[in-house]
């Protein structure tokens, strides 16, 4: 098995405001492999990375625009989500953050860590996976898919083939579930991953995807035992909110690894 991949789930968010700029970066600094975003779009068709379908939970948007009838995502223009503040809800220290377009991100990660992108409920969004090539193309992204920097993940499992046929240098991951054993078996040809709820990941789980030439990469694991646990299990991937803490963990694993190996076949001093 490779090097276990720590991915940042909404970024660092933990300890910044989900799916900001803030929290981006901040993963990166806690030793993030990968940064996982959610992606919608607004009234004009712009790519915004914010989790919810509603503005309410992680903006000022009540003060800003009182009245309005519904507060979906969808139902605003990209000006008008820029005025939102998107940290305060967080704490003080991160009053003035903004959602951030997709376009921001990508600029942020560019060599810095991989993008777990992930795009909510692309039926209500037709013609999202064209938006997401125009973004990815301009931004270079799409010449990066093949080194591995890129995987395009959603939990509605027709959305992600239909995006592996328009753009199949781009790695894919099935969110959710997991999925049956034969449906498994059939992505085997396409899918990159398996991103299953970390409760649900079991041995011979992890076997079926392996055996598909998949990685397994569950989600949310805050819980330092769960990660270890996992990472027994042969999860290739930990999706957290807690990337310094998996980090950590991980490296404590690849420490008792080797003490292992070292008391297997001790090291002489003839043989140095």
């Amino acid at each position: 098995m490779g090097k276990v991949k720590v991915i940042a789930h909404r970024g660092a968010s933990a300890d910044a405001p989900e799916n900001t700029l803030a929290a981006v970066t901040l993963a990166f600094d806690h030793g993030a492999d990968f940064v996982e975003i959610d992606v919608r779009r607004t009234l004009d068709g712009e790519l915004v990375v914010i989790h919810d379908p509603t503005l309410q939970r992680t903006t000022d948007v009540l003060r800003v625009f009182p009245g309005r009838a519904r507060y979906d995502v969808a139902g605003f223009t990209l000006a008008e989500i820029r005025a939102l503040d998107a940290g305060s809800w967080f704490g003080p220290g991160f009053a003035g953050e903004r959602v951030p377009t997709l376009r921001a991100v990508l600029a942020a990660l560019a060599g810095r860590a991989g993008l777990l992108l992930e795009v909510k409920d692309p039926a209500s969004a037709p013609g999202i996976a064209g938006d997401l090539r125009s973004v990815l193309d301009a931004a270079g992204w799409l010449g990066e898919a093949p080194a591995g920097r890129l995987v395009v993940q959603s939990a509605d499992w027709t959305f992600v083939e239909e995006f592996h046929l328009l753009l199949p240098e781009v790695p894919v991951g099935l969110l959710g579930g997991p999925p049956p054993p034969p449906e498994i078996d059939g992505a085997a040809g396409w899918a990159h991953c398996i991103n299953p709820k970390n409760t649900k990941v079991t041995a011979a789980l992890v076997r079926r995807v392996h055996g598909g030439g998949m990685v397994l990469w569950p989600y949310t694991v805050d819980n330092p035992r769960r990660m270890r646990e996992l990472i027994q299990l042969g999860a290739d991937g930990i999706i957290t909110n807690r990337p310094a803490l998996a980090a950590e963990v991980l490296a404590g694993s690849a420490r008792r690894r080797f003490a292992w190996l070292r008391r297997l076949w001790p090291i002489s001093k003839a043989s140095r």
